[in-house]
């Protein structure tokens, strides 16, 4: 085989992923994380091809659509001095499981005999048997029925199955398909091959032969999404690919929780772990995305006000009015060995479900959704003082409830992502910094709605003292004056814990730092030890707990840095936050354009590229939206009443920048800047 088969091949649509080798193989391994999922379930753990019982070598793989993939192969000669004659390419398209087709091609001037093998396998393992190697409790089992290889798992009544048909005739046995084919000289030979998962119901592929279109769970074409997208003209062509991809991305990501609710698309949180709907990441996904696709934030709010929290269950961690964390369909949840049927453990997806609202009315103008989720935000509002608010000191704090619950749960929810400065874990419950900003925000957010939509003055007034009065306590309580900068959390014991960590950068993105402190908070993000050159780290270098592959503990998350730009541009550090945006930017080149979930937080000048994090999920959403919330930053987007304005500050290299069909209250806007510091225009071009 060659160096490219060591590669590995994600396509995905929706729910529905396939990993694999350069060569289009899929053999899972204990360091192979292959195979064909759908539902949180493993449908095909192995599929190799061979022909005359070897394998091939890889000469090229196209994978530059989303959903689709060609592997390009030869016969091994087994030496340099003689040239193959016989190459074979796949192409694959995954939609609601996968059709692929097979060419042979003989070179050769007679025709030669072929045996061509297809290898089939499937494990069925629920994904969080495949992230911890847990053995399965069930049995497995293949059969042949109506001409077309059946692998099946049983246990009780949880029953999974995975259809394998062909267009040609085939040897059919317990581990794969067979074909006996004379290939005519300077001919080819060509089979379609179908697999389909069944859960509930047997899929129906979403690809056929010979097609080349996306088919996005948008309910438009790939095309039509990105025609209705706002178009990005810039002297500095990468941007133009790295918002492309964004969009492309955030299509391909989009999958359908209630499949008899058409309008319920949102997207899942990444490739290959977390292809399910998780609130924290939709949220805010939704968000950065707002300037492009405001329609995303609407159905993230009905999908997770369609699944808010109505009681008390602590196996699931679930309370009235709190937003999901992550729901799954895989047999350890079906079993309940798993409490995800939702899981509740999050302790910020409930004050993003506010901003978020907010933001969403105050970019669409929607007031009939404000009207029409106000008892769910009335219902967040009253979990954040009755439930969140554990102890009754003004702080939301978290514990777990189960072993089986994650033991942190913010965003940073690694059991050791809460450290101290010289590197010793916290005592719970905590009450992590950037959590107290979220529900700061969420309650000014929210008494502007009760003010002006939902008629309420009394809410209105009770919000605004509640927000005025933690901002007081939590600039008295969390700000360390001998080190300048605000606590990473409070320990169970009240205690600050005191590591610089770039949750400082979410509390300006909230507005709960006062003004006297945000100097000092900006000037520790875009110090050597939190900004690495591509970013801001997780942790800062000389922490007790700093390690550049730690994945909370100093690597560098698009997302995070996103955040962290637009909360400095809110307090008026525009050329740091350009900064960001352009360290983020710079980065995305390095990955084809496609910024991945988190990156090594190793110093610029050490590696003069972005050092891949082993496990890093990509594409993954909110990683997506951060190009096109830093765009937002940089033209200075904001909505004011029915109209849209933009205060610019260009960073330098990106030239003259142009953003044409922004929607939003005001119809469609088209915003120019110049140039470095150059005003901008906005246009309203439609109403």
């Amino acid at each position: 085989m060659s160096g490219l088969a060591g590669k590995t091949v994600s396509i995905l649509d929706g729910s529905t992923f396939v990993v694999s080798d350069g060569g289009g193989d899929i053999d899972a391994g204990p360091d192979r994380v292959h195979g064909l999922f759908f539902k949180d379930t493993r449908f095909l753990s192995r599929w190799v091809l061979t022909v005359n019982g070897a394998r091939l070598n890889v000469l090229s793989t196209d994978d530059g659509d989303y959903f689709a993939a060609q592997f390009f192969l030869v016969q091994p000669t087994g030496t340099i001095y003689k040239n193959a004659y016989l190459s074979v390419i796949r192409k694959r398209l995954v939609g609601e499981g996968f059709h692929e087709d097979v060419t042979v091609l003989n070179h050769d001037s007679e025709p030669v005999e072929v045996e061509l093998r297809l290898e089939a396998g499937a494990d069925f393992a629920d994904l969080f048997e495949v992230k911890d190697a847990l053995a399965k409790k069930g049995e497995t089992y293949h059969e042949v029925r109506g001409g077309e290889l059946v692998l099946g798992y049983v246990r009780e009544g949880f029953v999974r199955e995975t259809l394998i048909g062909a267009s040609r005739e085939a040897e059919l046995t317990g581990d794969g398909l067979v074909f006996h084919v004379v290939v005519p000289a300077k001919s080819e030979w060509g089979v379609c091959l179908e697999v389909r998962p069944i859960a509930e119901a047997v899929c129906r592929l979403k690809y056929g032969h010979g097609e080349t279109t996306a088919k996005p769970n948008i309910g438009e074409s790939l095309a039509e999404w990105l025609a209705a997208a706002p178009t990005l003209e810039c002297d500095w062509d990468p941007l133009m690919h790295i918002r492309l991809r964004s969009l492309v991305d955030l299509a391909a990501l989009r999958f359908f929780v209630d499949e008899d609710d058409p309008t319920a698309s949102v997207p899942a949180a990444g490739l290959p772990w977390f292809m399910a709907l998780f609130g924290r990441d939709s949220l805010i996904t939704s968000y950065q995305a707002l300037p492009f696709v405001p329609e995303l934030a609407a159905t993230t709010l009905r999908v997770l006000a369609s699944r808010q929290g109505r009681e008390v269950d602590r196996y699931r961690e679930e309370e009235p009015g709190k937003i999901l964390h992550e729901l799954r369909f895989g047999e350890l949840t079906v079993f309940g060995e798993r409490p995800h049927s939702p899981y509740f453990g999050t302790y910020d997806a409930t004050p993003l479900f506010l901003v978020l609202l907010d933001e969403y009315e105050r970019w669409t103008g929607d007031a009939a959704l404000v009207h029409e989720l106000e008892p769910h935000a009335r219902a967040a509002l009253a979990w954040l003082d009755e439930y969140g608010d554990r102890d009754g000191d003004g702080y939301v704090e978290y514990e777990r409830n189960t072993e089986s619950g994650l033991e942190n749960q913010c965003w940073k929810d690694s059991w050791n992502s809460i450290l101290a400065a010289d590197g010793t874990l916290s005592s719970l419950p905590r009450a992590v910094c950037e959590i107290q900003g979220y529900v700061y925000d969420a309650k000014v957010r929210c008494a502007r709605l009760a003010r002006e939509i939902w008629d309420d003055t009394g809410l209105a007034a009770r919000l605004d003292a509640e927000a005025a009065e933690l901002k007081a306590l939590f600039n008295r309580d969390f700000w360390l004056p001998e080190r300048v900068f605000f606590a990473l959390a409070l320990d169970g014991e009240k205690k600050p814990v005191d590591s610089l960590t770039s949750n400082i950068g979410h509390l300006l993105w909230s507005g709960i730092v006062d003004d006297d402190k945000a100097e000092r908070v900006a000037r520790h993000l875009m110090g050597d030890a939190l900004f690495s050159g591509w970013g801001v780290r997780t942790m800062a270098a000389g922490e007790g707990g700093y390690n550049p592959i730690e994945y909370h503990n100093g690597t560098v998350w698009p997302h995070d840095n996103s955040l962290i730009a637009a909360g400095l541009a809110r307090y008026g550090f525009r050329h740091e936050a350009n900064r960001i945006a352009m360290a983020m930017f710079d980065a995305a080149t390095s990955f084809r354009y496609r910024l991945p979930e988190v990156f090594a937080g190793y110093p610029r000048e050490l590696t003069h590229f972005p050092v891949e994090y082993p496990t890093a999920s990509s594409p993954q959403a909110w990683a997506t939206g951060t190009p096109l919330l830093l765009l937002r930053v940089i033209l200075g987007l904001e909505p004011r009443g029915d109209e849209l304005r933009s205060d610019p500050v260009v960073p330098p290299g990106i030239g003259a920048i142009e953003l044409r069909g922004i929607p939003g209250r005001w119809g469609k806007a088209d915003v120019r800047a110049a140039g470095e510091g150059v005003r901008g225009e906005v246009a309203t071009t439609e109403r």
